[in-house]
């Protein structure tokens, strides 16, 4: 397996020989997600806390007597069953959300997700990558000169000034090598959106057919609401595909679904 080698263009400089084990392997979607939720869940703490029907505060009084006020029967004001009363299944600060995945399952999960990077070329390889100072402003322009939009950076040793350039830039992180994580490799790219030339290409090679023009146009997302929540779904692109005849001299038509 070898991996490209960029230079400070972003253009490719020289191939470097990988692992087969490593950067070889088929992917493995069951896993991946498995080891991701986990890795998610593990993260999660246990910082919420309802109160029960011991928790809330409310007089302990019968509200009225048993029988005789033709009215359904009652104990305690705080029953579940009443405004303001306890919660019948509380949440506990103390809850466990932690999920156990083998070191094994891990191992492969993670170079299942690097080999998938390499495939699709979102894995690059550099010399060296650090910044003079400890300016935003620096790190944002080398990677506009790389052509990298959304990057995840992993280093061998990790330069303080890299790692303060990098805090303001949302799609940009900065990770020792052995605190990479399943999570933060599938999260970033370097690619924010397909040009005309990489649609063409994409349409060619899933389809086996030859592409006449590209037409991309910009979609504005629709306003949603979720309950009392108000909000827009992100703007996203469309692209037109036209064909050339077959052939046959047939017009060739083809359907599928693309997900944003």
């Amino acid at each position: 397996m070898e991996l490209k080698l960029i230079n400070d263009k972003g253009k490719s400089a020289a191939t470097v020989a990988a692992s087969d084990a490593l950067f070889g392997r088929e992917y493995n979607e069951s896993l991946v997600h498995q080891i991701v939720i986990a890795y998610q869940a593990n993260a999660r703490r246990g910082t919420r806390a309802q109160k029960g029907r011991s928790d809330v505060r409310h007089s302990h009084k019968k509200p009225w007597r048993q029988k005789g006020t033709g009215r359904a029967r009652s104990g305690d004001v705080a029953s579940p069953l009443w405004r303001g009363g306890g919660k019948i299944f509380p949440n506990l600060p103390d809850e466990n959300f932690s999920q156990k995945v083998n070191r094994k399952m891990y191992r492969a999960g993670m170079c299942s997700i690097l080999s998938q990077l390499a495939r699709e070329e979102r894995l690059k390889l550099v010399e060296s990558f650090s910044v003079e100072a400890p300016k935003t402003k620096l790190l944002a322009q080398k990677l506009k000169q790389m052509g990298l939009g959304s990057a995840l950076v992993i280093t061998d040793d990790l330069d303080q000034n890299l790692l303060l350039s990098s805090r303001n830039l949302v799609n940009v992180r900065v990770l020792d090598v052995n605190h990479a994580d399943p999570v933060s490799l599938i999260q970033f790219d370097h690619v924010t959106d397909a040009t005309k030339p990489e649609i063409k290409a994409a349409v060619e090679l899933m389809f086996k057919t030859k592409v006449k023009t590209v037409q991309v146009t910009n979609v504005k997302g629709k306003d949603k609401r979720f309950g009392r929540f108000e909000g827009r779904r992100r703007n996203w692109k469309k692209a037109y595909v036209s064909l050339l005849p077959g052939p046959d001299g047939k017009q060739q038509e083809i359907t599928f679904q693309a997900q944003e």
